[in-house]
């Protein structure tokens, strides 16, 4: 099997957070962050999100949408929250998922549509160094539309 063509740019950081709106006004306090997108929810994954725009990435605040989300979790052995996952680009997660089955790595879960619209899906973090991996498709114009 060949491997897809390559990773792409790093999209945004993922950080959980007990709290949204607590998390924006630190990020526009303490780093002057202007540009903040309004939260949105998204029950099938049970969380909701905010990003934040940096010049090179994106910051996304992700908040349990309720106590059976994967976030829930991760906030009881984190109260305070902090980094979550990194997410990387790909021309096509479909590929992405085959080779890295063949090559041994676990994804979690099917592709599924994600905050921005487009199919994701996550790695295991001990297949990557202890980092959870999101990897999302982007095939048509800006990503961080």
């Amino acid at each position: 099997m060949t491997r897809p063509s390559g990773l792409g740019r790093l999209n945004h950081v993922g950080i959980a957070t007990p709290s949204i709106e607590r998390a924006v006004e630190t990020y526009r306090t303490l780093l002057g962050a202007e540009a903040v997108g309004e939260p949105f929810d998204l029950p099938a994954q049970g969380v909701r999100v905010c990003f934040i725009d940096a010049p090179n990435t994106q910051v996304e605040l992700i908040q349990p949408y309720d106590e059976s989300s994967p976030i829930a979790g991760f906030l009881r052995k984190n109260p305070s929250g902090g980094q979550h996952h990194v997410c990387f680009e790909v021309p096509d997660v479909h590929a992405a998922v085959a080779h890295l089955t063949a090559q041994g790595a676990t994804v979690l879960g099917e592709p599924r549509i994600g905050a921005h619209g487009t199919p994701i899906v996550f790695v295991h973090p001990r297949d990557m160094g202890g980092v959870l991996v999101e990897l999302m498709e982007t095939t048509h114009g800006d990503p961080h539309d």
